[in-house]
C-alpha cells in the first residue's frame, strides 16, 4: 500500500525469520494453560509485564525472590506451582493474600531462576506461558484464568483535535484479561492507520494487520509453537485525508503535501495520550508507551523515537518510508549519537526486493552506528519477497511485537 505516494519502493535483502507464517495459522496453548511437560521455558524469559507482571531486581547479592499474585479471587483459591523445589508441577502450593489482596510467595536461596504459574483453587491454570522469576528479584504478576480473546471497540469514536483541527475515530484493542483482571495495568502501543489494524471490511485493500488475532494467539501462547506475547493495550487514531501532511516530519520536493509530523505527534501527546491514560488502565511512563507504523507510518514513528524519546521508549517500524525528502529520517536518527535518552527498543524492517530496502539497510546501518546492538535493543528484518502492503506487515507483526513488548 502507497496511499497515493509516487514512487515503487526499492528494495535489498537480509534475513526473514519465524514470523513468516500468516497469523490466520496461528494457534495457541491448549485448553488446560497447563506448562510445557516436564516444567521446561516453553520459550519464556524471565521478562513479565501488566498482565503478566513486572520484575525489580532485588540486588546482585540479594538471596530472597518474591513473587507477587494480584487477582481478585473472591470465593476461590490460590494456589502456586513450578518447576524449583519446594514447588511443583504436580501439585499446587496454597497461597493466602495479604490485607491489600496480594498473594506473596517466598524463595529463601533460589539457585537461579524459577518457571512458576498460578492456578484457582490448584485445579484451573493461568493462561498463557509460564512467568519466570531470576534469583534475588521480586516480580508482580497479574494472571487471568478464563478469558482467551481481546477486544476491540471505538475508544473515541469521534475524537477532536484543536492542535490539527480535525476529526477521526480512535480504536482500542484490549488484551483479554482487561475485564477479568481489574488489578492489572498495561503497556501502550500506538499505532497508526487505525482502520487498518482490526478489520478487513474497513481496511485497504480489503487486508488487516490481524492485530487483534496476532495479540490474542501470542498472550495465550505457551511458547512452544506461537510466539509468546505480554499483553499491551493498543490505540490506534485511524488516518484522515491530510495522512501524507500527519505522517511526514518535513516536506519532500518530490511529493506534494508533507511537513506536520511534529504537529500531529503533538496531538497524540498533549491531547489524546492524556485522554487514553485518563480513560484506560495504562502504564504511561516512556519504558511502557511505545509507537508503530507502516510506510509513511514507519517514518513518523522512527521520528518520534528521535524527538520524544521522553514519551516513547519503544519504536516500531515497519517497511518505513526512508527514502522521504532525500533520506532526513537517517540524518535525523544520527543526531541520537552520544545522547543518554533514546528509545529503549527500536524494531525496523522491510521487504525484498521492492519495499525500499536500500535505502531502509542505511537506516538500520544508523542506529548500529549510533550504539544500537542487534538482538539486545534493536532488531531488523528482511523479508525476502514481500511487497508493500497489509498482507506482509500482518505476517511481520507477531515477532515484531515479542520483540519490543517481549515474551511472558
Amino acid at each position: 500500500m502507497s496511499y497515493g505516494l509516487p514512487r515503487i519502493l526499492l528494495a535489498t535483502s537480509f534475513l526473514f525469520a519465524a514470523c513468516a507464517a500468516d497469523t490466520t495459522h496461528l494457534s495457541g496453548a491448549d485448553d488446560s494453560g497447563a506448562p510445557p511437560a516436564g516444567g521446561e521455558d516453553g520459550g519464556v524469559t524471565p521478562m513479565v509485564d501488566a498482565g503478566g507482571g513486572s520484575g525489580n531486581d532485588a540486588g546482585p547479592t540479594s538471596t530472597i525472590t518474591t513473587l507477587r499474585i494480584h487477582y481478585p479471587v473472591g470465593s476461590h483459591t490460590l494456589a502456586l506451582r513450578g518447576d524449583t523445589a519446594p514447588l511443583s508441577w504436580t501439585q499446587g502450593v496454597p497461597l493466602t493474600a495479604a490485607a491489600d489482596g496480594t498473594f506473596t510467595y517466598t524463595f529463601a536461596d533460589l539457585p537461579a531462576k524459577a518457571q512458576f504459574k498460578p492456578l484457582l483453587d490448584d485445579a484451573t491454570w493461568a493462561r498463557g506461558a509460564n512467568y519466570a522469576v531470576a534469583r534475588g528479584a521480586t516480580v508482580d504478576v497479574y494472571p487471568h484464568f478464563f478469558t482467551t480473546q481481546g477486544t476491540v471497540k471505538q475508544l473515541f469514536p469521534a475524537f477532536h483535535s484543536t492542535v490539527l483541527g480535525n476529526d477521526r475515530v480512535v480504536r482500542a484493542y484490549l488484551p483479554p484479561s482487561y475485564d477479568e483482571n481489574p488489578l492489572a495495568k498495561y503497556p501502550v502501543l500506538y499505532m497508526h492507520d487505525g482502520q487498518n489494524l482490526f478489520d478487513a471490511a474497513l481496511a485497504f485493500g480489503g487486508n488487516e494487520w490481524k492485530v487483534d488475532e496476532t495479540l490474542n494467539a501470542g498472550i495465550d501462547s505457551d511458547g512452544s509453537v506461537v510466539q509468546s506475547i505480554g499483553e499491551i493495550i493498543v490505540v490506534a487514531p485511524d488516518n484522515t485525508a491530510q495522512r501524507i501532511y500527519e505522517y511526514t516530519p518535513t516536506t519532500d520536493p518530490t511529493t506534494p503535501g508533507g511537513g506536520g509530523g511534529d504537529l500531529y505527534l503533538q496531538m497524540l501527546i498533549t491531547e489524546l495520550k492524556p485522554m487514553v491514560d485518563s480513560t484506560l488502565r495504562t502504564l504511561p511512563g516512556r519504558d511502557t508507551t511505545g509507537i508503530m507504523g507502516s510506510s509513511l507510518g514507519g517514518l513518523i514513528s522512527a521520528y518520534a523515537g528521535v524527538k520524544r524519546p521522553d514519551i516513547y521508549g519503544i519504536v516500531g517500524a515497519m517497511s518505513p518510508s526512508t527514502w522521504w525528502n532525500a533520506n532526513t529520517i537517517i540524518t535525523d536518527v544520527n543526531t541520537m549519537k552520544g545522547v543518554a535518552m533514546r528509545p529503549n527498543l527500536v524494531y525496523v524492517d522491510c521487504g525484498d526486493p521492492d519495499d525500499d530496502a536500500v535505502d531502509t539497510k542505511l537506516l538500520v546501518a544508523k542506529y548500529v552506528e549510533v550504539g544500537y546492538t542487534e538482538g539486545q535493543n534493536f532488531l531488523h528484518v528482511y523479508q525476502a519477497g514481500a511487497q508493500h502492503n497489509e498482507i506482509y506487515w500482518a505476517q511481520r507483526l507477531p515477532a515484531a511485537l515479542a520483540f519490543l513488548f517481549g515474551p511472558r
